[in-house]
């Protein structure tokens, strides 16, 4: 290895091993919390995870009932987590999980893609601090560190420029403690240093939330937590929203398997539907 990256490791260590972050899924190595925290942190600060995860764990405490859940029920404890269809992912991973695995959450993440809602950093986090496994990975905070270190005067880098080098410094023997370190690290550079992810090939800029279609499917999925079946009418009355807005984001949900349609009437999909 070279001198700039040993020099590198040591750096990232050394911050880690003074300001490492506390966070109820680190003290575990329970595969089915890991799963769930996983998941909640795909597109969500820590700080809301922080919040909702030990609400979720105490309404869901195995994954057996969690797979056996209502999505009544798994959307009621999600909500305020935003990107609810991770919710009904989470209960269609556990059906799998308990169907192909007896429930026991796979070590291999070539088996945990094949789950709905997995992708392949998901899939190698849930193994590396589940199983202490070395797989490299990239997530934002990990894409953000290594930009920063080697890449400063390069624009429009991909995620396939730096993985060798994730793969090349990654701790093998304690792989859980180098990643919560990266982790760490890249979090701490926020705001201390211009954004380095904005010279990642994979850069957007998230839109706005606050009026966005977003915001509203949110509201109308509120809406049938508290309403056994809503009509269009009902929705549009209670929202005030154009109905061709909501023609269009119903349809979406019934697509995703969150809603259904019988006559003019909506209602929540049945409780043992999955999404699409």
């Amino acid at each position: 290895m070279k001198k700039y990256e040993e020099n590198f490791k040591k750096i990232v260590g050394g911050f880690y091993q003074k300001n490492k972050r506390d966070f109820p899924w680190r003290s575990t190595k329970n595969a089915y919390h890991i799963l769930i925290s996983e998941v909640m942190l795909q597109q969500t600060q820590a700080s809301r995870v922080l919040q909702k995860y030990p609400l979720f764990l105490k309404a869901f405490p195995t994954l057996e009932l969690l797979s056996t859940a209502s999505n009544t029920a798994v959307l009621s404890v999600w909500q305020g987590m935003g990107y609810n269809r991770r919710a009904l992912y989470l209960k269609q991973i556990t059906q799998e999980i308990v169907k192909r695995y007896k429930g026991k959450i796979p070590s291999d993440p070539l088996l945990l893609k094949q789950l709905p809602g997995i992708g392949h950093a998901t899939a190698c986090s849930i193994v590396v601090f589940a199983y202490n496994l070395p797989y490299p990975f990239i997530e934002t905070n990990i894409r953000r560190v290594f930009i920063h270190h080697f890449f400063k005067n390069k624009t429009q880098v991909k995620d396939s420029d730096m993985l060798p080098l994730v793969t090349q410094t990654m701790d093998e023997k304690n792989p859980r403690e180098w990643f919560y370190a990266l982790m760490d690290y890249g979090a701490n550079l926020v705001g201390k240093v211009e954004n380095p992810n904005r010279q990642s090939a994979h850069y957007h800029q998230q839109s706005k939330f606050e009026g966005s279609n977003r915001q509203l499917r949110g509201k109308i999925l509120k809406l049938f937590l508290s309403h056994t079946t809503l009509s269009i009418e009902d929705i549009k009355r209670m929202l005030d929203t154009k109905e061709q807005t909501l023609q269009t984001l119903l349809t979406d949900l019934q697509k995703e398997g969150f809603i259904q349609k019988r006559k003019r009437f909506f209602f929540l999909k049945h409780e043992n539907a999955q999404a699409v």
